[in-house]
Formats: C-alpha cells, sequence, structure tokens
C-alpha cells in the first residue's frame, strides 16, 4: 500500500495476507483504487434491487474493463446504496466494505460523539478500530486531529480514501492495542464485533473475542478519557461504575451503547437514553437505574417505551412524567388514562382487552374487519410470525395486537396507534 494515499498520511504495517481473512484482496482495492477505476463507479447510476445484475456485466465486460474490476464496482455501487441510510449523500463519494458498513456509526450519532469530545474541549484524537472511518469523519469535520487505526490493511485503505478530504487526519494501520498513544488528550475506541473479513462476517457475543477486547477498552478508559461504542444489547453489568452508559436510538432502532469515561463522562450522569429521530433529539437522563413505578388497573392508553429507555432502565422516569403507571411487575409497557406526546414512547388508545385465547381474539378481528394486524408481545412465549398466521387477519381495518401480562395474567391488547 502507499505512503500517501488520496492526501491522507497512510502508514501500513505490512501485515501478511495470511494474518486476517479477506474477502476483497489488496491488489482488487488498487485496482478499484485506479483513475479508471473510480471514474467507472462513479459513472454508475444508483443500484436498485431490480437492476439485471447479469446484464451490468455483460455491458461492463463489453466496454472492455476486466472481470475483477467489474465485480469491485458492481459491489461497492450495491454497498453505496445501501450506505445512504447510514451516510445520505456523502455515501455516493465513499467506499465500504460489507462488514465495515455494517459495523459504521450513522453519520449523525458520529457528529454526537465528536461533538463530545468538542465540548470537553479535547483537540487531538486517536479513534482506535476506525473501521472504514465514519467516526473519524465526523470529528475531522470539526476541525479535531485524528489518528485513525485500523488493523485489517484493506480496511485502513478504505478509511484513508475515505478521510482524504480532511487534512487533519493519519490513518496508521496497526494493531490499536500496540498503537503509540503519546500526545494524544482523548480516544475514541470502536472494537470490532464481528468476525473477522470485509463479507458476510457473525457477530461475536464474547467480549473477550472482541478486537481489541473490552478489558483492553476499559483499562485505557481508566487511564484516558474515552468513549467506548458497544453494541446496545451487551451486558450492561460489564460497564464499570463511574463511567457514563448512554443508549442511542434512531427511529425507534437501538443502534449501540457509548460508555464515556472521565471528562467525556457528564456529572452525575451515569445511566441515559437518547432518541433521535423526526422530531430532532431528545434525551433521559440519571444517575443510576430508576425504579419503576407502581403496577396499576389498565387505563385507556397504552405506551411503549423506546428501546433506549428499556436498555437504559428509566422507565419508572419516563412513567413519572407521563403520570403512568406499569401493565404488570418487569413488563416494559405503561398504561394511563390519558394520552401524551412524548419521544420517548409510542401512544396506544386501547381498543378491547381480552385473555390470551387465539380463537376469541380471531372473532374480535373478524369483527372489526381487521386485515392488517401489528403484533408486539413482552413477557408472553409467543411468535408473532406463527400467531399471525393462526388469526389469518382479513379486512379493510389496522391495529395493533399487544400479547403481555396485565397484572400478571397473559392479555391480548388490541390497540390503534395515536397520532399527534
Amino acid at each position: 500500500m502507499p505512503e500517501l494515499l488520496y492526501g491522507v498520511r497512510w502508514h501500513s504495517c505490512k501485515a501478511s495476507a495470511s494474518d486476517y481473512p479477506m474477502q476483497m484482496e489488496s491488489s482488487e482495492l488498487i485496482e478499484l483504487l485506479s483513475p479508471e477505476g473510480l471514474r467507472l463507479l462513479d459513472s454508475l447510476p444508483a443500484w436498485r434491487s431490480t437492476d439485471d445484475v447479469l446484464k451490468s456485466v455483460s455491458s461492463l465486460r463489453a466496454a472492455g474493463h476486466s472481470p475483477g474490476l467489474v465485480a469491485a464496482v458492481l459491489s461497492q455501487s450495491k454497498l453505496r446504496s445501501r450506505a445512504d441510510l447510514k451516510f445520505g449523500p456523502f455515501a455516493t463519494r465513499m467506499l465500504f466494505t460489507e462488514a465495515g458498513l455494517e459495523q459504521a456509526t450513522r453519520l449523525r450519532v458520529a457528529a454526537l460523539h465528536a461533538g463530545r469530545f468538542k465540548s470537553a474541549g479535547f483537540t487531538r484524537l486517536a479513534d482506535l478500530g476506525c473501521g472504514i472511518g465514519g467516526d473519524a469523519m465526523a470529528m475531522a469535520a470539526i476541525d479535531l486531529e485524528v489518528t485513525a487505526v485500523e488493523r485489517d490493511e484493506v480496511t485502513a485503505a478504505i478509511a484513508a480514501y475515505n478521510l482524504a478530504p480532511w487534512p487533519t487526519v493519519t490513518v496508521l494501520n496497526e494493531d490499536a492495542t500496540a498503537t503509540n498513544l503519546e500526545g494524544v488528550e482523548a480516544v475514541y475506541l470502536d472494537p470490532a464485533r464481528r468476525t473477522a473479513g470485509h463479507g458476510h462476517t457473525s457477530r461475536l457475543t464474547d467480549p473477550a473475542d472482541f478486537s481489541p477486547s473490552l478489558d483492553f477498552a476499559f483499562e485505557l478508559a481508566e487511564r484516558l478519557p474515552t468513549g467506548i461504542k458497544l453494541g446496545p444489547g451487551i451486558d450492561r453489568e460489564l460497564v464499570p461504575d463511574g463511567m457514563e452508559a448512554q443508549w442511542v436510538s434512531v427511529d425507534r432502532e437501538v443502534v449501540e451503547l457509548g460508555v464515556w469515561s472521565r471528562e467525556l463522562s457528564r456529572h452525575g450522569i451515569r445511566r441515559a437514553a437518547l432518541v433521535l429521530g423526526e422530531h430532532g433529539a431528545a434525551e433521559l437522563t440519571a444517575g443510576a437505574d430508576s425504579e419503576d413505578a407502581e403496577v396499576g388497573s389498565l387505563g385507556e392508553f397504552l405506551f411503549e417505551p423506546d428501546g433506549a429507555v428499556i436498555r437504559a432502565r428509566l422507565i419508572g422516569d419516563l412513567a413519572r412524567t407521563l403520570d403512568a403507571r406499569m401493565l404488570s411487575s418487569g413488563i416494559a409497557y405503561l398504561t394511563a388514562d390519558l394520552p401524551a406526546d412524548t419521544p420517548f414512547a409510542s401512544c396506544f388508545r386501547v381498543i378491547t382487552s381480552l385473555p390470551f385465547d387465539e380463537k376469541a381474539i380471531k372473532r374480535e378481528l373478524v369483527v372489526r374487519e381487521i386485515g392488517t394486524l401489528e403484533i408486539k408481545k413482552r413477557g408472553v412465549d409467543v411468535d408473532p410470525a406463527q400467531l399471525r398466521k393462526k388469526l389469518s387477519p382479513k379486512g379493510g381495518g389496522s391495529a395493533t395486537l399487544f400479547v403481555t401480562r396485565v397484572a400478571g395474567k397473559h392479555t391480548a391488547l388490541l390497540a390503534e396507534r395515536v397520532l399527534f
């Protein structure tokens, strides 16, 4: 790999090909990064799932392009299309690997990460395990000096390409655990949580298998102000005392757990639920897990808390702001007598409540001519897909079916969304 790649200072550890299983070889990447390769990639129309791939391949081969280049540009075109969800218009000028895109931070969230470093007064950062460079892009965009480190040679080269517009970035192709952090004021660390490779990888469940390991990440966080990106479903008991844990959801999907240490951790906040959506950004914070609200009778309205609120265990605090109560002990549904418009929960009006009996539910759907049925469940061992087949809803109406426990009893609640 070259020492200067598209204006970004680039240093390779020259790892051998046998060190890391790869789906994209270095030679293929170099071909893609050639002037011909980049021109060809940028000339392609936006990828659509209905495209005739064989026809596209034949057309490009007939134009004289090599099989390897054709495969590479078509793969990148498809990845760029998928990346629009995370990177918006920036995706059309970026390169990706399948695995790199899977773990990459959404640009909207990465901007918040970068802002936290900026607000804390840090200017020289290390992004350890930078992947394709999404977080480093957001940091560099607000004039932070970034050393972006990536162990995988191909992924590091792609990061260098993506970070080329920012002169304050240095990309290092080396092991993050061996990086010299002299002069670095703060660290961002996104451990690889998938098996090695660039294509269809699988999730790692043991934190000891992360790269770098979770132990390394937390030890580093004790020494330097550090932000650590983790999967939202990780065992929350692993988060050290004294660090801030912030669960983030985007459009009702929980996308990450951010753990922040030292000066990057906000005073008095140890649990936070950040909810991003059409409303903008809203956050619930607390010094610890909140106590659940009391269990009470079913009201006219039901609230389904956002997943970030549930993960942060701030359901009780949310309930108190809504003047709501728990449907049942340990069940993350709330109920109230009045509706409320809140970014932290979806609101439903309860149409009817009945014991969980498939025949009774089916009769109710027939009477109400409900054909479009959303099924949600908590605290009950039910497969929504199988239940839908058994209920076979038909008709022009729509509703949401909650299968849960109310005061400890298995109950079916037919409801409709409240639109504010």
